[in-house]
């Protein structure tokens, strides 16, 4: 390895020597050997062996290697964008590809994601043959929060990981013999100290650039900074370097016994009263605040009607997630549930704004920098809450119902993307079984049976849910995603409403519809080829290539569709061509299959094509002969003299359209062909049938009308000699 990829010494020394050996003019420049280290392909390009006719080859001019200027990652023209696409170290190519790094890490930009919602999917067909998406109960928060690095700390990755804290399924470790009332303490606990968890990584990142912003704050205020995170630790040791050992004790018994509390707020009640408290500093004092359980001043009244701060704003400059982390770790007690404390923090912001941060969504906060958010024009009263808080608060209120949260502008800053209100909904009503929305009916019926459920499912309609569905379809579409929006348009719960969809959205996108897509959707997701085909045929129409069109309904399936078209626009352009074999192709493919009119439209085209093709083959054969006909051979004829006028009775009402000159011109052709053989035959069939070539050219009617003439001479001269 170290051969193939570094130069040895004594490798050096023997290129060294072999160039000092090579004609002048195959030297390196001065300029060029001076430069550090040369590139191995530069060196290859001068060790080029001589062709044998012994020629001396100039050397190519040696261009130095192209420099780029740095760009700072604020100029870059993916700034701001980098979570536009699901992979973006695949999909902005080489200049941000992935690589491997010391310990067989993988060093990427972006996230690396896997097809995790289809792969968890069933797909099934329900009565009515319709294929139909059954997500599995084992899809959870923690699927999609492992998608994401660990250090991630965007939006996506924060709604997954509170997900997963509030619904997915905890392993008390406890024994059977365990009581349920114990059990529930047990579980209480455990999911609110997994909301502590979610919530100190959260906030993490806030509480830090506060604390580098204030390098050279004072030890109390650095430590309240520190204490909105849940960082005592960290608190204790900023207020032990800055001296304050007194208060680092103090911080160190944060979240306390009620003895603990209530000696607090009597020192801050003592400050109070003996007015010292304006000497004293104001973050000592917020502090105290703080391990006191005091988040707002009106909480600060004692018995008396003595505010203990009323000078102090506990949680101004905080956002709301920091707001509602000092009810969950000051204000409410330790036994305290996740219930009560959602409701102390949307009393305390709804009761006084102006002094708790309200819900906003992250992108409406103010220290968020979006540029997406300036393209839409959004009404005034158009602010609704975090989908953090609504999460939060579908756990407390168990009457809450998904209605209440699939806001798109809770999520982002497009009314229009609907991708994780969709992704929240399925793993909530769909896999969890959690919540739904509020218009879902239960009309008793089965869809299907789960992968590790033994009974099937009653799952019922609501139309939200559909809305829901067909919006974030609609969103993929747009995109180009085109095998992933049919895959969502599968959770359509109605039947009916379900196909159409997907065969309108195929439809639509038939211009798309290659190989690959077509063996996703067919192989994958389980999508009827004849779709696929009858959205192909219906595209192929649109652009004129009609014969490609009639190929494709066949393929599909839809003889109708074909019939129609192969007697509406091919058969007259093949009768105008004279092309019986191509026009008894057209209809032969479809003969046998249940098609409205048949009888009188498309095998009138197969009999016109057999009366062409077989009455010169029989005429010949009894001509042949010399003699006359036999019984067989003179059936068939009487079988086609009948024929032949009933035909042309027909044909003007099979080709009607009289704006189409190919209509009318197949018509004549029809019908002078059919008069032609007709007159070999039995010249008088037509008259007898009451049938009249009136659509016919000229020059066909006077044939046929001395034909008939001559037949009838004949037939006199017959009866007289008879006589």
């Amino acid at each position: 390895m170290q051969a193939s990829l570094f130069r040895m010494p004594e490798e050096a020394a023997a290129l060294q020597a072999r160039m000092s050996e090579r004609p002048k003019q195959l030297q390196l420049a001065p300029k060029a050997i001076g430069r550090k280290r040369d590139s191995e392909r530069d060196v290859l390009r001068f060790l080029v062996p001589e062709r044998p006719s012994g020629r001396d080859l100039e050397p190519a001019e040696f261009k130095p290697s192209r420099k780029y200027p740095r760009v700072e990652s604020s100029a870059s023209a993916v700034n701001g964008k980098e979570d536009l696409v699901v992979d973006a170290g695949l999909s902005l190519g080489r200049s941000f590809r992935a690589g491997w790094g010391p310990s067989a890490k993988i060093i990427h930009l972006g996230q690396l994601c896997s097809p995790l919602h289809d792969a968890n999917s069933t797909i099934l067909l329900d009565a009515d043959g319709v294929p139909f998406a059954n997500p599995s109960s084992r899809l959870s928060f923690a699927s999609f929060a492992a998608l994401f690095t660990p250090s991630a700390r965007s939006f996506e990755p924060t709604l997954f990981r509170l997900g997963h804290a509030l619904f997915d399924e905890l392993d008390l470790h406890l024994q059977d013999s365990v009581s349920v009332d114990v059990r529930n303490r047990i579980y209480a606990i455990r999911r609110k100290a997994e909301l502590s968890a979610w919530l100190e990584d959260a906030v993490a990142p806030a509480v830090d650039g506060e604390i580098k912003h204030h390098v050279s704050a004072h030890g109390a205020e650095a430590a309240f900074s520190l204490l909105t995170g849940h960082q005592v630790e960290q608190a204790c040791e900023a207020t032990m370097e800055s001296g304050e050992v007194k208060l680092a004790t103090l911080i160190s018994q944060a979240e306390g016994d009620y003895e603990f509390l209530e000696d607090l707020r009597a020192q801050l009640r003592i400050w109070r009263e003996d007015r010292v408290d304006v000497h004293i500093n104001a973050n000592i004092r917020k502090v105290y605040a703080l391990l006191a359980g005091i988040v707002d001043i009106l909480e600060g009244s004692n018995g008396s009607g003595i505010e203990l701060c009323p000078d102090l704003l506990i949680a101004e400059g905080l956002d709301w997630k920091r707001v509602f982390g000092l009810h969950l770790w000051y204000a409410q007690p330790m036994d305290a549930s996740i219930a009560d404390v959602f409701e102390s923090y949307e009393q305390h912001w709804k009761n006084a704004p102006e002094r708790a941060a309200p819900p906003r969504p992250w992108y409406a906060q103010a220290d968020a920098v979006n540029s997406e958010s300036q393209y839409w024009r959004l009404p005034s009263d158009a602010d609704p809450p975090d989908a953090l808080y609504h999460l939060m608060k579908l756990y407390a209120d168990p009457a809450c119902s998904l209605s209440n949260i699939m806001s798109p502008l809770s999520f982002g800053p497009s009314p229009l993307d609907y991708s994780l209100p969709w992704h929240l909904y399925i793993i909530l009503s769909r896999c969890m079984r959690i919540r739904d929305f509020a218009d879902r009916d239960d009309p008793g019926v089965n869809r299907g049976i789960d992968d590790d459920e033994t009974e099937s499912r009653v799952e019922g309609h609501s139309p939200s849910a559909d809305l829901l569905t067909g919006s974030y379809a609609s969103q993929l579409e747009q995109m180009g995603l085109i095998q992933e929006a049919v895959f969502v348009l599968l959770h359509i719960e109605g039947s009916s409403g379900r196909e159409k969809a997907i065969k309108d959205l195929l439809a639509r996108s038939a211009p798309l519809l290659d190989d690959w897509v077509t063996r996703g959707l067919a192989g994958s997701l389980k999508i009827p080829l004849a779709w696929v085909n009858e959205a192909k045929a219906i595209y192929a129409l649109d652009s004129g290539d009609v014969y490609d069109a009639y190929i494709l309904y066949l393929q599909a399936g839809l003889y109708q569709a074909a019939h129609d078209l192969a007697v509406i626009e091919l058969a007259p352009e093949a009768v105008i061509r004279d092309d019986l074999q191509l026009l008894r192709s057209l209809f032969d493919k479809i003969a046998g299959h249940p098609v409205d009119g048949w009888h009188v439209r498309g095998k009138a085209f197969l009999d016109y094509a057999h009366v062409r093709t077989r009455v010169p083959e029989l005429l010949a054969e009894v001509l042949d002969a010399a003699s006359v006909p036999d019984a067989s051979q003179a059936s068939e004829l009487e079988e086609f003299a009948r024929m032949i006028p009933r035909l042309v009775g027909i044909l003007p009402d099979i080709l009607r359209d009289r704006t189409d000159p190919r209509h009318n011109t197949a018509l004549a052709e029809m019908i002078a062909g059919l008069t032609r053989e007709l007159d070999k035959i039995d010249p008088l069939a037509l008259s007898q049938a009451q049938a009249k070539p009136m659509l016919s050219h000229e020059a066909t009617k006077l044939r046929h009308l001395h034909c008939a003439a001559h037949a009838r001479f004949l037939k006199t001269l017959q009866a007289a000699a008879a006589a």
